[in-house]
């Protein structure tokens, strides 16, 4: 009896140390790989705006993270924004609530830090926390709001939309006036060889220099991409050439990929609708901080 409580005594003792050890290095690997995502977001974000290694990131550069969220309480929908905000000196972050109407309902302080509102777990922790119990959230999306000296020089949204099989997942740049920077597909199931070729830079690279209105009225049309065209796009020339071929094209439609017209409006159709909501919302929570006096960050 005494050696089979030995032996059980061991077994569990080994398995516990086997739970330990799993544990710790899940623990490690989880943070490491969310590290490595989130350098490599960053390292899109960059490329987006026109920095890499021939253009080294500003040390005045800061990135100011928007959380959109959805609050449903008994009788009412609000639209809540957790934005960075500074307080005496002290950075934090501010739930905005507007009612449907773009009219503000209510603003509370969240703890929160930087590396906590990276953490959707957190996130909406430390939000349920302030709006009190029988409300239900649900996050939408986020932008940053680049800056530079504290003054706005770029946005980055987010997107996902229906592409022709799935959906497409995009990172997109825009300037302070909301003309495009850059795009980049992170993510897609469109077919090999043809949809799929919305990340070549060939069809992407065909959005960057394009202002709000002109984005507004973008169509797709099925002729050939001239060969020059293409050769600016892919950066196959002198960044002199480059620019005076863009500067060419910078109102004209967007050439179909080959094969894959319904990838490329659907493509299109997404941007245009991303940035359209973007500008509306942005001009409403621009405001509704103006007037409340809410002293953002950005």
């Amino acid at each position: 009896m005494k050696d089979i409580l030995n032996i059980v005594f061991r077994l569990t003792a080994s398995c516990l140390m086997a739970a330990v050890v799993m544990g710790a290095t899940f623990v490690f690997t989880d943070k490491a790989k969310k590290h490595n995502e989130h350098a490599r977001e960053e390292r899109t974000m960059y490329s987006l705006l026109g920095y890499g290694e021939r253009k080294p990131v500003p040390s005045t550069l800061a990135l100011h993270q928007i959380y959109r969220y959805v609050i449903t309480e008994p009788g009412r929908q609000l639209i809540g924004y957790l934005v960075p905000t500074t307080n005496a000196g002290q950075a934090g972050y501010t739930l905005v609530s507007l009612d449907l109407e773009g009219k503000m309902a209510d603003r509370k302080a969240v703890s929160l830090d930087v590396e906590q509102s990276r953490e959707k777990e957190a996130r909406d922790k430390a939000i349920l926390a302030v709006i009190g119990p029988g409300k239900e959230i649900r996050f939408a999306d986020h932008t940053i709001v680049v800056t530079d000296n504290g003054k706005r020089v770029a946005y980055l949204l987010g997107g996902k939309f229906p592409g022709f099989k799935t959906f497409i997942n995009v990172m997109l740049a825009l300037d302070q006036q909301y003309t495009t920077l850059g795009l980049e597909v992170l993510e897609n199931e469109e077919d090999p060889g043809l949809g799929a070729e919305i990340e070549k830079d060939y069809f992407k690279n065909q959005f960057k220099g394009r202002t709000v209105d002109v984005l507004k009225r973008l169509q797709v049309v099925k002729e050939p991409l001239p060969d020059q065209y293409r050769q600016a796009l892919e950066g196959r020339l002198a960044d002199a050439d480059v620019s005076r071929i863009m500067e060419q094209f910078k109102d004209k439609n967007i050439y179909a990929l080959t094969g894959a017209t319904i990838s490329s409006r659907m493509l299109t159709d997404g941007l245009k609708g991303m940035v359209g909501k973007f500008v509306y919302r942005l001009d409403i929570l621009d405001r509704v901080l103006k007037e409340q006096k809410i002293a953002v960050s950005f």
